[in-house]
Order: structure tokens, then C-alpha cells, then sequence
């Protein structure tokens, strides 16, 4: 079948690899993927030569990835993501007919001072920067590593929430279909901002990971585990 008869479409969604890949290779839907979508954190503080590993290991598996740098990995990642041409981070692409992808990548200010922080300003810019294009498409894919704040998938003990501010406006105004997110590893779970579908899987290492499915033009996803 064609690319342009083909009208269902299944991507992998993981994230938080933190340099341990291997569990990607347990993943059983691996075989009828048509891609990977990495939310961000390909390493932990490691440069383009520890997160070239991680991706390697992935693309032994499946040949289409979609990545973006997190707040664990250095500056010099996502120069390298540019290089490869897979880079999601402040970009936005084709990913099925009639289906934008866009992301970004890196997080708000954490207490521990990680190589990629920025301000929520900064997010704002991103995301409208980004939207501009993807808005033109009939459906529409979010990869944020920050979740939007005040949902179930920034929530660390105590029950605060840590997520971006910027991230949450956006979604509120924008409403695209989908926000695949990751970054709070504890707060594995699915919600909504609107109508927007907020999803993130956890830490690969833990098992984590989402299937994005394109029905007919219609998107779903689904929060998975590793058994």
C-alpha cells in the first residue's frame, strides 16, 4: 500500500531514557510502528555522543525517530538533533497527511540545575513560534517535555504540581489534539486541558510508554506499561 492510501498510522511515545534504552526493545507494537517519538531526556547531563548512543540503540529497532532535547541533556544534544534532521525542539513537521507535529524540549527552572532550563517567557515564544505552523493543519500533536501545570501529569509527592505555566496557557488557547509530555517521571498519567489530551508515560526505564494512533484523520493515544 501507498503512503498516500495508507489512513492509519501508529507511533511509539517514550521518554526519560536517561542513557537506559534497553527496555525499548521489549516493547511489543515495535513491529507495526511507523515511528518513535522521544519526549526529551535522551541522557542524564550527557552530551551528543551519549545521547547518539541512545538514539542508535532505538533506531536498531525502528527507523523513523522523532526527538528533542530534555532539561538532563546539554545544549550541544539538540545541535546534534539539528544535524540529523530528527530534531523536534522548536520545529514543526508533516508527521501523517493532514497531522502537525511540533515540540519543545528542554524545562522550566528546577532546584537542581540541570544543563537545559529556560524561563517560561522563553516556552511562550516557542510555542507561538511553532503554532503558526501547525495551526494551518487539520490536526495537531504537541511534544512539550514539561507538562502543562496543575494536571495529573506534573504531580510530585506532596501533591505539587511543577509543571509549565506557559505549557498550560498555551494549551487553554490553542486547544491542538494532542500534548505528549514526560519530565515528571512520577506522574505517569492521561488528562485534559480542554479538549487537548495530555499524556505522559513515565520514564522508559520503569516500562513507560504511549501509543499515538492516526485513525481516518482522528487521533488517539493510550498510556502502556511493560510487564
Amino acid at each position: 500500500m501507498s503512503e498516500t492510501e495508507k489512513s492509519n498510522y501508529l507511533w511509539i511515545v517514550v521518554g526519560d531514557i536517561h542513557d537506559e534504552p534497553e527496555s525499548f526493545a521489549r516493547i511489543p507494537e515495535i513491529g507495526e510502528a511507523d515511528g518513535v517519538i522521544i519526549t526529551g531526556d535522551l541522557t542524564i547531563t550527557g552530551g551528543a555522543r551519549q545521547a547518539e548512543a541512545v538514539m542508535a540503540a532505538i533506531n536498531a529497532h525502528c527507523p523513523v525517530l522523532w526527538a528533542q532535547i530534555g532539561n538532563m541533556d546539554r545544549p550541544e544534544v539538540n545541535a546534534w538533533l539539528e544535524e540529523t534532521g530528527c530534531n523536534l525542539h522548536t520545529h514543526t513537521y508533516e508527521l501523517a497527511p493532514g497531522v502537525a507535529v511540533f515540540g519543545v524540549g528542554a524545562s522550566t527552572f528546577t532546584p537542581f540545575g540541570t544543563p537545559s532550563e529556560f524561563p517560561e517567557s522563553t516556552f511562550a515564544e516557542w510555542l507561538e513560534g511553532c503554532w503558526q505552523k501547525a495551526r494551518r493543519f487539520p490536526a495537531q500533536v504537541l511534544v512539550s517535555h514539561n507538562p502543562p501545570k496543575d494536571t495529573a501529569c506534573d504531580v510530585i509527592p506532596g501533591n505539587v504540581h511543577v509543571g509549565s505555566s506557559a505549557v498550560r496557557e498555551f494549551l487553554e488557547e490553542a486547544q491542538p489534539d494532542v500534548c505528549l509530555c514526560g519530565h515528571i517521571h512520577e506522574a505517569r498519567a492521561v488528562d485534559r486541558v480542554g479538549r487537548t489530551v495530555v499524556i505522559n508515560p513515565g520514564n522508559l526505564a520503569a516500562g513507560g510508554y504511549a501509543l499515538l494512533r492516526c485513525q481516518d484523520g482522528k487521533l488517539s493515544v493510550e498510556l502502556k506499561v511493560l510487564e
